[in-house]
């Protein structure tokens, strides 16, 4: 079962909220206005005050940018006190109505405690002003204070409950990312295993492989072996190091380090020139620019390979590496003329898998024959929505 876990409601519901506030305030001041106010100047000038007053006190309680507690209960217990206010002076009015909501604002926007001992005063307030003003003074009294408090209790219990789900989305958002963490923890650590395993096969194997193909070497040149042979089994122990140094590399990216990528296209370089003793030159053209792993890598394994294949196919080849950077991809180019066929016979599936590792990242790869030699040629875009072409 997938938990999906909606974090923007809460937030909606706040913004919903401000929004019905708005419009109550703006009937509240449109009706005092246009209502039936009190024909003595005086109380009239007093009632517009108060409710301007009491209106732009439940405006700041509305920002969801006030969190202050201190002024929260400042404003909205002064709204609600200067709405009772009005309500003695003007009976017939409806500002009666901010003491209401400011006793359900004091409910859902601060702790149950301190909401329900501040909404006592505002419960007070409009009870003492329904009752000034009514025939019945206790009953009226009595009636609006059973009202007002159980709004004040519901509103209370209501943010309680409100504040209670945040915490429970919370809890559950950490224990989704506590889980991914461990899975990722799982997969680092399967990784790590499984690295471990091909340090021990490849570095045992090659590293005999290399010292048998010493001895060979060795016991070649002393019995006066055809020097052919010595330059084969020569390249044969240059390409068991090599792979070395490329297990060594894989290994390195299972267990998270850095995956190589146009930076080491010299060092592969230096090492082809090293290993085979022909000529092998680079260029670049261009300005460089960082390039993600996933599209970094395939520049450096076709570089690789293309080299691996010289030393494997065409013996003596003089061989040059171009890596172009252009403002929408990155081409590299792997061109060796005038070697000898070695005789060693081919997989062709080395070229196969560039191929399909270039196509996953969004690039294409081009071999063939050229200018009397052998081509590589691949195309990697500089972004991922850009296809090579």
């Amino acid at each position: 079962m997938t938990l999906r876990l909606r974090a923007d409601r809460p937030a909606d519901l706040r913004r919903v909220m401000v929004v019905v506030g708005w419009a109550s305030a703006a009937f509240i001041a449109v009706g005092t206005v246009a209502g039936q106010l009190p024909s003595d100047a005086g109380r009239r000038a007093m009632v517009l005050l108060l409710t301007a007053f009491a209106v732009a006190l439940w405006l700041v309680s509305l920002s969801l940018r006030v969190s202050d507690r201190r002024v929260l209960v400042g404003a909205l217990v002064g709204a609600g006190v200067a709405g009772a206010l009005i309500d003695t002076l003007n009976p017939h009015g409806p500002a009666y109505i901010l003491s209401f909501m400011a006793v359900a604002g004091l409910g859902l926007r601060l702790p149950r405690r301190l909401a329900l001992a501040s909404g006592a005063v505002v419960v007070a307030a409009i009870a003492w002003a329904e009752g000034s003003s009514s025939p019945h003074p206790v009953g009226a009294a009595v009636n609006v204070a059973i009202g007002a408090g159980f709004l004040l209790v519901a509103a209370a219990f209501a943010g309680a409950n409100r504040d209670a789900n945040d915490q429970a989305q919370a809890l559950l958002r950490e224990q989704e990312q506590t889980r991914r963490a461990r899975e990722e923890a799982a997969v680092l650590a399967e990784r790590g295993r499984i690295a471990r395993e091909l340090h021990d096969v490849l570095a045992h194997t090659l590293s005999g492989l290399a010292v048998q193909l010493e001895g060979a070497r060795l016991l070649a040149e002393h019995t006066g072996a055809d020097p052919r042979l010595v330059e084969q089994v020569t390249g044969a122990q240059s390409l068991a190091r090599s792979g070395m140094a490329g297990a060594k590399r894989a290994v390195a990216t299972l267990r998270g380090e850095d995956l190589p990528g146009p930076e080491q296209v010299p060092e592969l370089v230096e090492q082809a020139r090293l290993a085979t003793g022909a000529p092998v030159t680079y260029e670049v053209v261009g300005d460089p620019y960082p390039l993600p792993p996933e599209r970094g890598l395939p520049l450096y394994r076709t570089v690789q390979e293309a080299l691996a294949n010289v030393a494997k196919h065409a013996v003596g080849a003089t061989t040059s590496v171009t890596l172009t950077w252009e403002p929408e991809q990155v081409t590299v180019t792997v061109l060796d003329r005038g070697g000898r066929p070695s005789g060693m016979p081919s997989g062709g599936f080395g070229l196969t898998g560039l191929a399909e590792r270039a196509a996953l990242a969004g690039g294409q790869l081009d071999t063939g024959p050229a200018d009397g030699g052998w081509r590589v040629h691949l195309r990697m875009p500089r972004d991922a929505g850009v296809v090579a072409s």
